[in-house]
């Protein structure tokens, strides 16, 4: 089941949360599979897309905000544009779309940026917003103060944390056909660490020291442990603070807003005569929800029913009623 857990050093201006994602992941690349247009994600799109998503989540964890968060990935690569999604109730989707060959063993660079156009966005999306307020987002390229490209998702959203936040940021990611994980370590502000005492440079140290302990954690580690185990591998020598770990209906877990009864909705909106048209044509109204793959099929008499169904009809005349 997949698991989220925080935790903090004590008396130390750090955070860390480690994510692991085993259901919510696979959920994500079986809808994909199974979508007779599209087909399975390449394996190096499915690796990004799995980080995408555990970085996600770890990233909502230290944002206290009511809304969702957005991560995304544009470029001039074959992939064009990749997604992961995780609102508060760390419900969470993702999705890429493709355009051309992908190379096997594509890193980030190849596969979003190697014409040096790629882009990372970062948006926070309120649940509620007030009157003219708009979602906040964050653009950065992904290429260093070097110019040079990012190979790994890791290192271009540790400099987004970096350029943005002005928060110092380590992240380990993983993934593959059956786990997405990762690990993050945050210096927090010192502003609201006032009461652990100790100077900048103590901090600056501190961070320093467990940055590099994270950093040591391989993908094979962090594919197949467990959270408790790898903190317990990483950090056993400090006084690490954990909060309860979030699983099942409070932890990540795989939802798409899209249902059967959501795209008949879109089908009438369509009306009946073009409808119709794609029922000549193809034989059956096939809608695919762009977010997560899943495919929705209307045959004849399904488009029949969407059309008489209560709602849909003209009003009766008053004196048939």
């Amino acid at each position: 089941m997949s698991e989220l857990q925080r935790f903090l050093f004590d008396g130390l201006p750090v955070r860390g949360a480690i994510v692991r994602l085993t259901d919510a992941w696979t959920e994500v690349l079986r809808r994909r599979a199974a979508n007779t247009e599209t087909g399975a994600y390449p394996v190096p799109v499915a690796q990004l897309l799995g980080e995408m998503l555990a970085a996600s989540v770890l990233m909502h964890t230290h944002v206290k905000f009511d809304g969702t968060l957005i991560l995304q990935m544009a470029g001039d690569g074959p992939v064009r544009l990749a997604v992961a999604q995780v609102d508060a109730g760390l419900r969470l989707r993702a999705t890429a779309s493709l355009s051309g060959v992908v190379p096997a063993g594509a890193d980030l660079a190849m596969l979003v940026n190697p014409g040096g156009k790629g882009r990372c966005a970062i948006t926070l999306d309120p649940q509620t917003r007030q009157q003219g307020q708009q979602p906040y987002q964050g653009i950065v390229g992904l290429t260093g103060d070097d110019g040079a490209p990012f190979h790994t998702l890791a290192a271009g959203l540790q400099h987004y944390m970096q350029r943005s936040e002005q928060l110092a940021t380590t992240l380990v990611l993983a993934a593959d056909e059956s786990v997405a994980a990762g690990l993050l370590v945050q210096r927090m502000p010192l502003s609201g660490a006032g009461n652990l005492g100790g100077s900048a440079q103590d901090a600056a140290q501190s961070y320093e020291r467990i940055a590099t302990l994270a950093a040591s954690l391989s993908r094979q580690e962090l594919l197949e442990l467990q959270p408790s185990a790898v903190l317990h591998r990483l950090f056993w020598q400090e006084r690490l603070m954990g909060f309860a770990p979030l699983s099942g209906d409070q932890g990540p877990r795989f939802t798409c807003t899209c249902s059967r009864e959501r795209v008949a909705g879109m089908l009438r909106s369509l009306g009946q005569e073009e409808v119709q048209g794609l029922l000549r044509e193809r034989g059956e109204a096939e809608v695919a929800c762009e977010y997560c793959g899943q495919q929705y099929r209307f045959d004849a008499v399904d488009v029949r029913q969407i059309f008489t169904e209560p709602g849909s009809q003209p009003p009766v005349p008053p004196h048939m009623q």
